[in-house]
């Protein structure tokens, strides 16, 4: 039981930094979308 309680916690870090990074990238994605849409470069 203890090695399931172990590798669910280290198996829990890689999904969460990956989830937040996701969601920094998606958001800045839209930014940048967003502000293209807004100020072209032409």
């Amino acid at each position: 039981m203890t090695l399931a309680v172990v590798w669910h916690f280290w198996i829990s870090v890689p999904l969460a930094v990956g989830g937040v990074l996701l969601t920094i990238g998606m958001i800045a994605g839209y930014v940048g979308t967003v502000s293209r849409a807004r100020y072209p470069r032409d």
